[in-house]
This record gives C-alpha cells, sequence and structure tokens, in this order.
C-alpha cells in the first residue's frame, strides 16, 4: 500500500512517500502562511502513482484555541439540576478564551448518580425550550453535558435528538464521546471541540481540494491523524476536531520508533521552534495519566505525555546572560538568521558556525560563542530528557527532527543516541505509518470478566474495521478491565483498544 503523509509544523511542512513500512522519498518545504499552500507543494514533490491515502497531521486546532482565533460560539446545555448551580458552563476557562466562544447557557433536571441510577428523569421540555432558544440566537455548535454520563449516556443523546429535531442546523457535542468521569472536564473538552466546528469544515473542505487538485485520483482517501497515533476518518475529523490536538508529537514518536527500531524509550523531536519530548511503550506513545490543559483549559483528553521546551533551529542566542530561545524566527529561518545573510543569531548559526551542520548556500558566520550555545542546548536537551523518564533505568533515545543535531551523542541516563537517517522527516513518516483503531470504553453488566472483555474485543474490532482497517491484520493492543464495586450487577468498566493497517483500495502498487 502506497500512503503520503504530512505534517505541518510551524517551521516546515514534511512529506513522505511510503510503500508498506518502506520509505520511497520525502520531502521538506517551508510552511506557508495560509498551511494549504505548503501541502501542496508537498503534494506537488512526490509521486502520485497508486496513492491509497493521504495522511495529514494538523496543529491548525490546537493553534486555533492557543491564538482565540476562527473559533464559534457555542451554547451549552448542562443535565444535573438541581445540583451544578455554583460552577456553570465555562467555569476555569481563561477569560478571553470564555468570551470568545460564550453563548447561552442552559442548566435542567435530570443526571445520572454515580452507581448508573438517575438523579432525576431528563426535563425534555428543559431541553426543547434551549433548543428554540439556541436556534433563536443563530447559536449552531451545542454542548450537551450530564453527571456521569460515561455510565449511562442515554440521557446525554436523548438531548441531543431532542435538539437536533427543534433546531435543525444544530451541531451537538456529547459530552461522553470525549471525556470520562468529571463533569467539568468533560464539558470543558466538548466545548473546545464545539467551538471548532466551523474551522473543521472550512479546513477540511481545504486539506480536500488540495488532495483534488494534486490529481490523484477517486481512490485516495484523506485522512487526519489523531492524538493516540492511528487515523482519524474525515467525517469523524469534521465532528471532533479535538482528537487532532497533540497529534504532530504523537507523529514524530510513531515515526522514530519505526525508524529508530526501538519499541520502548524515549524520543525527542527538535524543530524549528521547540523541541518535543516523549516515551514510547511498545511503539505507541505514552499517555498522560494526569488532567491535561488545552489553551488554559483544563480537560481529561487522551493525550500523549509530551514535554515541550522553547528550544529550535530557529531559537534565538541572547547574551547575558546567555539563553536560547523561547523566541524563534521559525519559517524565517532562511531569511533571518546569520548564515543565510539576515541578522538574527538562531541555534543553525551556531551549528554552521562550528561545523557540525553543513546547509548549502550558506556560509559559516562569525560567531565567537558558538561552541558555549550548542553545549548550552545540549544540557537543555539532557534535562529534558531526564525529565521525561519515569525511572532511574537507563534507555535509548531516537533524536529526530531538523533540529536533531543539538543532541549530544552522551547524555546521563541514556544507553544510546539513535539517529535514524530520515528522522528530519519522522513526523511525515509516522503520520503515513498511522493504522486504524477501534476503541470501546464502557460499563458491561451481568457478564464476567471474560465475557465483558470479548465483547468489547468484538466492537472495538467493529469499529476499526467500519473505519477502514484490513480485517484479517486487526490486533488487540490495549486492554482494561476496572470492576466497579459499587454498581449492581457484576459492573465492570472496559476499555479495549484495537489497531489494524488501512485496507488496500488498489490490487496492485505495480
Amino acid at each position: 500500500m502506497r500512503r503520503i503523509g504530512i505534517d505541518v509544523g510551524g517551521t516546515n511542512t514534511d512529506g513522505a512517500l511510503l510503500d508498506g513500512e518502506r520509505v520511497i522519498e520525502t520531502i521538506k518545504t517551508p510552511t506557508t502562511t495560509d498551511v494549504l499552500g505548503g501541502i501542496r507543494n508537498v503534494l506537488d514533490g512526490l509521486s502520485h502513482r497508486d496513492i491509497d491515502a493521504v495522511v495529514i497531521g494538523t496543529t491548525q486546532f490546537t493553534n486555533a484555541v492557543v491564538q482565540r482565533s476562527n473559533l464559534n460560539r457555542v451554547g451549552f446545555l448542562r443535565i444535573g439540576l438541581p445540583a451544578g448551580r455554583s460552577l456553570p458552563p465555562l467555569s476555569g476557562w481563561p477569560s478571553d478564551l470564555a468570551e470568545a466562544v460564550r453563548s447561552d447557557t442552559f442548566l435542567v433536571r435530570g443526571g445520572i448518580e454515580y452507581d448508573g441510577r438517575p438523579f432525576e428523569e431528563l426535563d425534555e421540555q428543559g431541553v426543547i425550550d434551549a433548543a428554540h432558544q439556541f436556534a433563536d440566537s443563530g447559536i449552531n455548535a451545542v454542548v450537551v453535558a450530564g453527571s456521569f454520563s460515561p455510565i449511562d449516556t442515554r440521557q446525554e443523546l436523548r438531548a441531543a435528538e431532542l435538539i437536533a429535531e427543534h433546531h435543525p442546523k444544530s451541531q451537538v457535542t456529547v459530552s461522553h464521546r470525549l471525556g470520562q468521569l468529571g463533569l467539568l472536564e468533560r464539558e470543558n473538552a466538548a466545548g473546545l471541540n464545539a467551538c471548532l466546528l466551523e474551522l473543521a469544515e472550512s479546513v477540511i473542505a481545504a486539506f480536500g481540494a488540495a488532495i483534488d487538485q494534486a490529481g490523484l485520483g477517486s481512490q485516495t482517501r484523506l485522512f487526519l491523524t489523531q492524538n493516540n497515533g492511528t487515523l482519524l476518518q474525515i467525517d469523524e475529523a469534521v465532528k471532533y476536531p479535538v482528537l487532532t490536538f497533540a497529534s504532530g508529537p504523537t507523529n514524530s514518536m510513531r515515526g522514530a520508533a519505526a525508524l529508530g527500531g526501538v519499541d520502548d524509550g524515549l524520543v525527542v523531536d527538535v524543530g524549528g521552534t521547540t523541541a518535543d519530548f516523549g516515551a514510547l511503550v511498545s511503539g505507541y506513545p505514552r499517555q498522560a495519566n494526569a488532567a491535561v490543559e488545552v489553551g488554559g483549559v483544563r480537560t481529561l483528553f487522551q493525550l500523549p505525555d509530551v514535554l515541550s521546551i522553547g528550544l529550535g533551529g530557529g531559537s534565538r542566542i541572547h547574551t547575558d546572560p546567555l539563553r536560547l530561545g523561547p523566541d524563534s524566527v521559525g519559517q524565517r529561518l532562511v531569511t533571518e538568521a546569520l548564515a543565510f545573510g539576515g541578522a538574527v543569531p538562531t541555534l543553525t548559526d551556531a551549528a554552521i558556525a562550528t561545523g557540525l551542520l553543513q546547509v548549502d548556500g550558506t556560509s559559516p558566520p562569525d560567531l565567537a560563542n558558538a561552541e558555549e550555545v550548542l553545549e548550552y542546548a545540549a544540557k537543555m536537551i539532557a534535562d529534558g530528557a531526564d525529565r521525561m523518564k519515569l525511572s532511574s533505568l537507563e534507555v535509548p533515545l531516537i533524536a529526530v527532527g531538523g533540529g536533531a543535531f543539538a543532541v549530544s551523542d552522551a547524555m546521563a541516563g541514556i544507553t544510546e543516541v539513535i539517529r535514524p537517517i530520515q528522522g528530519d522527516t519522522a513526523n511525515a513518516i509516522g503520520a503515513a505509518l498511522a493504522e486504524v483503531s477501534g476503541v470501546i470504553d464502557r460499563v458491561f453488566h451481568d457478564m464476567g470478566h471474560d465475557a465483558a472483555v470479548s465483547e468489547a474485543i468484538r466492537l472495538a474490532t467493529e469499529d476499526a474495521v467500519a473505519s477502514g482497517a484490513d480485517p484479517t491484520m486487526v490486533e488487540v493492543i490495549e486492554v482494561e478491565d476496572l470492576p466497579l464495586a459499587y454498581l449492581p450487577g457484576d459492573a465492570r468498566r472496559i476499555r479495549v483498544r484495537v489497531v489494524g493497517p488501512l485496507e488496500s483500495l488498489h490490487s496492485s502498487n505495480g
């Protein structure tokens, strides 16, 4: 199967063409202001023959939240009265972000107890009244969040059904789809998703247009990568753009694992602006166990455990005292850095000045403290790697990204530093290697452990196959069984994740 992976970074847009797991060709182009221009440049620079899929990793939705730009307003419906009045929706959000998305908010009676019993029956008339108000206010993006809804989703689903019936233009995000127990964090995740829905429609349509303009053919499918390192179908991406959050570091880690031949260890991806550290467990990124803040909003997303520091190839060199970054020339490196004829001293200049890095079209700049700068950068990276370790055991580290020259060959706690030949495009390679996943996370009643796990695996496999996985190659990579002693009927929460390669639509790759 031939696939093109594309990863859009702040400095460069990288592309990779793979046939199976074999890398055929790669390309690195500057990220353009409109983003889509960079994607078109990548597609124009790679072969188009028998391409089964184009897989894109993008930070556009994360950036929109962080920069408070291109966000639509959101209506909130919380199910849970008489509880929940003291902390209304958007509690704890940064004030500027809350003001950017705030609209009508309704609290209605209903909700679920911690043991799965109804707290109160859903106030359906209250939901209908809210739907009419959302429609009258022109608010189409609506969040529905109910207390303990992951235990019993029926009230949220019924409310969503009523809103859709009485406000046909609505786009409803139900909170149980994006989070676990913890009402505020789950509601926050749904709110972040809802405020991106209009942007998601336009961005993903533009991605599709870029594929069409490249002339790749009707059998070429388009996917985005999601934060667990697997593929996200376009129809799902339009409904749940938040699932792409942190997909960039995930792509890099997956690509690094494949290129470096390491399933368990550390990865550092040094780009133009930041260095991202992650840990590999069985070839996939280690997931964060704590609440994660996105744009200042506390959520319970299943995101990779990533540490980012402001160090990259474009990081500015500051003196008196010596400091690198966090400011960076980013995509302007080739015009503003000293080695390219500019006036800004950067980490890349230090590497070129010492002969550590050779770049066509440049000349070594006069940088007296170049060696000291590289030592400072190496220490920052060593400190970051140490912070990512969970024990004193030594592990390998894979260094990828265009700024990987800054990684020292020897550091405490690291058995070896692996530098894959194509590591500067590991993010795009990781995107191209992404597999299809199926996830089931639900409470099962009146079933023993074996029966509940078997049923969860069956449902997760069906989900993966429906999303395009090859049914003969789906494998289980994660099973969690949490008995819920406080619920009746031998209840247990089962989480299963399966993955499988994308099924090819071409009978032959030639």
